[in-house]
This record gives C-alpha cells, sequence and structure tokens, in this order.
C-alpha cells in the first residue's frame, strides 16, 4: 500500500480482534515512528508500549474508561523527554513532533493492516503513575494498535479544497 493509501483508508479504530500484533510489525511501526522528523531534530519523543491486558485495563480506566483501550492487543503512551523548546514561530516543539510521530505510526500501521485510535482523553497523572513515567516527560497522546473487526475503510467526510487552501494570500 503506497502512502496516499494508507493515508485514505487509516480510520480510527475502536474494536479489535483479540489477536497478538506480530513482533516484526511492531517493530516496522515504531520505526516508523522514529524516522519522523523533529524541530532541531531534537527527537523528544519517547513511547511505552503496553501489552499486558491488566496494564491495559489500567490505562483504559485512567483514559475515562474507553473499553477499546483495554480491549486492543496494545497500546502506546507516546510521550516526550523534552526541555520545553520554543520555536521561532512560537509553538513548543514537543506536541508537534510527537504528533508527527505518530502520525507515521498510525500510517505503517495502516500498511500492515492494522488499525489504531489516538487517545486524548485521559489522565496523564494516573498513566504516568501506572506506566512509572518520571515526572519531567510529558504523556502526549495514548495510541491503541490492533487487528481492526472491520479492516473495511469508511467513507471520510472532509471540507473541500476550496474550503482549506488559500493560495497566496488568505483573503
Amino acid at each position: 500500500m503506497n502512502v496516499l493509501e494508507a493515508i485514505k483508508t487509516r480510520k480510527s479504530v475502536r474494536q479489535y480482534l483479540d489477536k497478538p500484533v506480530e513482533d516484526h510489525h511492531l517493530e516496522t511501526i515504531l520505526e516508523a515512528a522514529r524516522l519522523a522528523p523533529s524541530a532541531s531534530n531534537r527527537q523528544e519523543w519517547r513511547f511505552v508500549v503496553v501489552r499486558d491486558r491488566a496494564q491495559r485495563r489500567a490505562l483504559m480506566r485512567a483514559a475515562q474508561n474507553q473499553r477499546f483501550v483495554g480491549q486492543a492487543p496494545i497500546v502506546i503512551a507516546a510521550c516526550a523527554q523534552t526541555d520545553n523548546h520554543v520555536m521561532s514561530c512560537g509553538q513548543l516543539s514537543y506536541p508537534i513532533d510527537v504528533s508527527i510521530a505518530i502520525d507515521h505510526l498510525t500510517l505503517a500501521a495502516t500498511g500492515l493492516g492494522l488499525g489504531t485510535c489516538w487517545i486524548g482523553a485521559f489522565d496523564e497523572a494516573a498513566v504516568k503513575s501506572l506506566l512509572r513515567i518520571p515526572p519531567e516527560v510529558r504523556v502526549v497522546e495514548l495510541v491503541t494498535l490492533g487487528y481492526p473487526t472491520d479492516p473495511a475503510p469508511v467513507p471520510k467526510r472532509r471540507l473541500s479544497m476550496e474550503e482549506i487552501v488559500k493560495y497566496e494570500t488568505w483573503s
């Protein structure tokens, strides 16, 4: 599957088969994240891969009891070991850079027939406690990973190009 096809077919998966993710697929997916670009090549992203069922269920509770978090064979805590670098545009680099790495991860997973879901609804302190993440490290997102019960792509409702793209100036 090429990158554009992965982009077109990627969807948020909230129901997973009870089937483990092969180690070689996980390694490929994490390698895709590792290769992501970052501001000033800071590479602040760090990942905690959780396969243990009890840990995943605890993460489910920390993620507002979203059942699919406990159901997915893998939950990845996407973190930032950061010095809170602010880019010259005024934006913190770590949330952007970790997001780029997650996007690489999710597209690689899609290309391998796996499903993912970004999770921003969670208690960071609870996740840090469960996974023994140091206080200075930020948990940016959780990502579920596994084989979807329904692998069929879902049509995406998106704004038209005319609504989102401006050329040369805004108006």
